[in-house]
């Protein structure tokens, strides 16, 4: 697979990999989507808005240059922003591989950070040397301001040109809690959710702060995805509940939602309007309970998201995916094309209506 390079989000030549319900697979353009979508699905996606979440600056004691990535943090409430989870680098910037850039100088608890108008101090150190805990000083909106003037989107070499806050900003996008953009969301504008109403395709949204999705470190990545807030409004509580009384299809927009919705179903046995953090990894032995089909990005093997994606495909569906996916020249990350999978389950005994979904609708096993 290539990575993809400019940050474009909806490129007319992007493409869509989709399986039919014999296992074939399928390629059509991705404006081609909601084409492939049943009448009765619910389809749900993240309106979380991307924090400009990276900050050059230097670690006041040594000197040092450093930059600082958020990673994590507790809640979505909007005066909840003094306390972060971060991954910290040595001196350089995303021009450099995010696996080739320095360790940061050695982190202690009560090190200071110097970001440009903003001071963070080390809390604590979290097993790694990259990883730390920060406090903020100031007040909420002195924070904000900072974020606002200082920070920039994270960004990672694959794209040279620096990258500005609308580029990661997705068409629905609301309040800003991203670390990094929930970039499934990128197929979306309003000429498809229109499209998807006037289909009868129900269409709701959740908020979940999507983290990094590189550190830079084996070891660390490991790790990912860190802890995750999301909130459930009561709407799209509601719109679940009855999708899953009338056995119509749940379609997650991201892995983001997969998460935060399959996180909320382990709590409380079904999803429920309401605050929480997901912390699982979903993998292929995880049993899903809420969402039948995703459109995901293309990933690579090894990272967290395309082990996401076992949870809906087996072994053997899952390489022919991949090797489809490097044949066709797929686009990678969060600019790259996209992928419309589903559990076999999510098929029986439903009706699909629309003339794409009978020519080549989301399978799987």
């Amino acid at each position: 697979m290539i990575a993809a390079s400019e940050p474009r989000q909806r490129p007319p030549d992007a493409r869509l990999l989709v399986l039919d319900r014999k296992g074939k697979i399928v390629h059509v353009p991705r404006a081609e989507l909601v084409d492939f979508l049943a009448t009765s699905d619910l389809v749900i996606a993240n309106d979380a808005a991307t924090l400009p979440a990276s900050f050059a600056g230097f670690h006041e004691s040594t000197g040092a240059r450093i930059e600082v990535r958020l990673a994590g943090r507790c809640s979505l409430a909007n005066d909840d922003v003094t306390r972060f989870t971060a991954v910290v680098f040595g001196a350089g910037d995303f021009h450099t591989r995010t696996e080739d850039r320095p360790l940061p100088p050695r982190l202690v608890a009560g090190d200071r950070l110097v970001l440009g108008p903003l001071i963070a101090t080390v809390k604590a150190t979290l097993d790694h040397p990259r990883l730390v805990a920060l406090c903020f000083a100031g007040s909420p909106d002195a924070i904000w301001k900072g974020l606002a003037r200082h920070g920039r989107p994270v960004q990672y070499a694959h794209v040279p040109t620096p990258l500005a806050l609308w580029d990661v900003w997705t068409p629905i996008a609301a309040g800003p809690v991203a670390f990094e953009p929930p970039s499934a969301g990128f197929v979306l504008d309003w000429r498809t959710i229109a499209a998807m109403r006037t289909r009868g395709i129900e269409f709701a949204t959740i908020t979940h702060a999507a983290g990094l999705s590189s550190t830079g470190d084996t070891e660390l990545d490991a790790r990912l995805p860190f802890d995750e807030p999301y909130v459930i409004p009561h709407l799209t509580a509601v719109a679940i509940r009855r999708a899953k009384r009338q056995r119509r299809r749940i379609v997650a927009i991201g892995t983001t939602v997969v998460r935060a919705l399959e996180h909320a179903a382990i709590r409380h046995g079904s999803v429920r309007a309401g605050n929480g953090i997901a912390t699982q990894r979903i993998g292929p032995r995880t049993r899903l309970r809420v969402v039948d089909a995703i459109v995901s990005g293309a990933h690579e093997p090894g990272s967290s998201h395309h082990e996401l994606l076992r949870a809906f495909l087996d072994d053997r569906t899952m390489r022919r995916v991949t090797d489809a996916l490097v044949a066709q020249g797929y686009r990678t990350h969060e600019f790259g094309d996209t992928v419309l999978i589903a559990r076999r389950a999510a098929y029986a005994g439903r009706h699909c209506s629309n003339a794409h979904v009978d020519r080549a609708t989301p399978l799987h096993v």
